[in-house]
């Protein structure tokens, strides 16, 4: 037998095997037997050099005719198992139509941001505006506007975050009043009373922040809402009764509220509310430390001085001023007992509101 009778011998028993393979793993592993660097077609081909010169223009055609059939088996092969390989891909990740679909459970708005709502759809109800202002803050609007004093504990570097330059020094405005994030929402009231005339009836929630270190009853990052009232005739009395009004409001009509006497550098004269513990109904309990009474708030008379800052005469006007916050709010509402779960982000406790 010629050594192109061998050559078509091989053709023929590599097409049959081509045509056996039952994956592309088995189809390459023919390939590199006849085709590969030391395949057996491929010796041949490297050895046409040491043939007779009148044995090499046949051996040489019928090498490369083989050569072309095989690489045409194994393309064919190749498109066949690839399209079967996608076949059997596409029938095990097939989804069934019929079955019921999974029902994704809805996303809600977070508790502080739905006290926040309630809190200002009540006094939206009486009449007030919302305000807001800028998170960072002068000193002058967070602190001196409001009458606190140059020393005032609050203005310490361990109170009150500061802002700072590229030099590491606290932030100034015109080499005068420094930069911070602000302790509360109250220069809202100051830049309200700067661009707005007497009547004022307006409420300003916000984020702040103050040096707390995080435990059961105070958060370094929390949610306050402030409201002021400016207006000729105002009186406490009608600060009471609005504290009032909003307290049953929120906690129910059975709740009963009580004013304490207490210092704010911004009102005078200042108190602290407490309303009736909801667990023991002013009874005393451990919720309540036996008082049977729960702080909620502070408020007060806007100061003369404060309005003395914006230029309303204090002659003419009066008002009252109060601030909450609101993690303080719902904890009491819905009995939690650690402020900190409302920003740890537990699906579990967050999905019950």
């Amino acid at each position: 037998m010629s050594i192109a009778d061998d050559l078509r011998s091989m053709r023929d028993d590599a097409v049959r095997r081509i045509d056996q393979a039952s994956d592309l793993e088995a189809l390459e592993a023919v390939r590199i037997e006849y085709l590969g660097k030391k395949g057996s077609l491929t010796a041949i081909l490297r050895g046409l050099g040491s043939l007779p010169a009148d044995e090499r223009p046949v051996v040489g055609k019928v090498s490369n005719e083989v050569r072309v059939a095989v690489e045409d088996a194994l393309s064919a092969r190749r498109e066949t198992l690839r399209s079967a390989r996608m076949e059997a891909r596409i029938a095990a990740e097939a989804v069934d139509v019929t079955l019921p679909g999974r029902r994704r459970r809805a996303g809600t708005e977070h508790v502080i941001d739905q006290i926040v709502d309630e809190i200002v759809e009540t006094f939206l109800g009486l009449g007030y505006t919302v305000a807001e202002g800028p998170e960072v803050e002068l000193d002058y609007y967070n602190f001196t506007a409001l009458n606190h004093p140059p020393d005032h504990p609050a203005r310490a570097l361990q109170d009150t975050f500061y802002v700072r330059d590229l030099s590491g020094d606290v932030a100034t405005v015109e080499g005068e009043s420094d930069v911070l994030l602000r302790t509360h929402t109250s220069p809202v009231q100051v830049h309200v009373m700067e661009r707005q005339e007497p009547p004022i009836y307006v409420l300003a929630p916000g984020k702040v922040y103050r040096r707390d270190v995080a435990d059961p009853s105070h958060l370094p990052q929390f949610t306050q809402i402030e409201g002021l009232v400016v207006d000729e005739g105002i009186t406490f009395g009608d600060l009471k009764g609005t504290l009032e009004f909003f307290v049953k409001r929120m906690f129910g009509e059975d709740r009963r509220v009580r004013l304490r006497p207490h210092f704010f550098p911004f009102t005078e004269p200042s108190a602290e509310v407490d309303v009736s513990c909801a667990i023991c109904g002013g009874e005393g309990c451990r919720s309540c430390g036996g008082e049977g009474w729960l702080e909620i708030l502070g408020c007060g008379m806007v100061d003369p001085n404060v309005f003395g800052y914006v230029g309303i005469d204090p002659e003419r006007y009066t008002g009252f001023a109060f601030g909450m916050g609101a993690e303080r709010i719902a904890a009491l509402k819905y009995g939690i007992p650690d402020l900190r779960l409302f920003v740890e982000g537990d699906m579990r406790f967050l999905r019950q509101f």
